[in-house]
């Protein structure tokens, strides 16, 4: 695609936009040619490295998730460089190397916000559905809901951690999971990859349930206990159990396998209809259902520290930024080896 500069100085940018929200083998995405963003006050301009591609990315794009405008660029797993900052922004300077994720904004006034649940603020907004996201060349945000990166790591390997990590960690400490307790997880993807080492550097037993041939041989190599089909009974009790897929059809088996007092969070942000529960069968015995929403800068911030202590090995599945359509569509079809990433190109 050609390029232009703009009269501002600065060349006008590729991006992939959603026009048409459907099934993914309608093409809902289109590469369009945008002009520079100026950055507003608070705001920086970040030059991507790497965007990862998340499942609510192909919500969006399919239609699951409704649109919060027209034609928006999709992708909140940001790694790049600051190349501009906005009047007022202090916090980074060009050249430093940030961190763009899901939550873009929130009040700072409600009650949810100041009691240290931004995450429910009713006024939030998001990266990649109420402003544009890292499926582009550039992407705008603003600098207090940045995260500052190491320069010296891959950025491929980073940009998993922003959404996929840090969500995972969210949905980890909604699940209620004891010291040394038993883990389920449902779905093994790029979220479920990177929580289930953090429950195992935790000393847990986890167990993977997924349909995914693939990635039960993942789980596996990464440590899991016991790796079977989606709805296999695991081989223990579980004190914890985290459902990932976006199915509703497997609460009902999640709940089933928990012990007395167990937890299931539900991760996503989408999920299609939980059939009725059996009181005896599911909740009785104080069991509990849980749903994750969101994340606040604490949980990403937190779970950054103990990634890098951890040394997580992210998987990845590469593509470069011309070939986000076909990132998405490998992801629809369960053809991704833990996190689609998109690569500067």
């Amino acid at each position: 695609m050609s390029v232009d500069i703009s009269p501002s100085g600065r060349r006008a940018g590729r991006a992939w936009a959603v026009t048409r929200p459907g099934p993914i083998d309608t093409h809902p995405l289109a590469l369009v040619e945008r002009e520079p963003a100026e950055p507003g006050p608070g705001e920086i301009l970040v030059r991507v490295e790497a965007c990862g591609v998340c499942r609510t990315d192909l919500h969006l794009a399919e239609g699951d998730l409704a649109p919060h405008r027209a034609s928006t660029v999709p992708g909140h797993e940001v790694v790049g460089e600051v190349e501009f900052v906005g009047v007022g922004a202090t916090r980074f300077a060009p050249g430093d190397r940030v961190g763009v994720a899901w939550l873009r904004h929130t009040c700072g006034r409600c009650r949810y916000c100041r009691a240290g649940a931004e995450n429910l603020c009713p006024d939030s907004t998001y990266t990649g559905w109420d402003a544009d996201g890292g499926f582009a060349d550039r992407v705008l945000a603003r600098e207090d809901y940045a995260y500052a990166l190491p320069a010296g790591r891959d950025a491929g390997h980073l940009a998993p951690l922003l959404c996929a990590g840090i969500i995972g960690y969210r949905a980890l400490l909604r699940a209620d999971l004891p010291p040394g307790g038993r883990l389920g997880i449902y779905g093994f993807g790029a979220s479920a990859h990177l929580t289930a080492q953090v429950a195992l550097a935790r000393g847990a037993s986890v167990h993977v349930m997924t349909r995914s041939e693939q990635a039960r041989r993942l789980a596996l190599e990464l440590g899991a206990a016991s790796a079977g089909d989606t709805y296999d009974t695991p081989p223990e009790p579980l004190d914890s159990a985290i459902v990932f897929a976006p199915v509703g059809e497997i609460v009902p088996t999640a709940l089933a396998a928990l012990d007395r007092a167990g937890t299931v969070a539900v991760a996503g942000i989408h999920l299609t209809d939980i059939p009725p529960l059996n009181y005896q069968r599911h909740l009785f015995h104080e069991r509990n259902l849980r749903s994750v929403t969101a994340n606040t800068r604490h949980d990403g911030t937190e779970f950054l520290r103990l990634a890098s202590e951890i040394d997580l090995r992210v998987k990845t599945t590469r593509y470069p930024m011309s070939r986000a359509d076909r990132a998405l569509a490998d992801l629809a079809a369960d053809h991704v080896r833990g996190a689609a990433v998109l690569m500067a190109d």
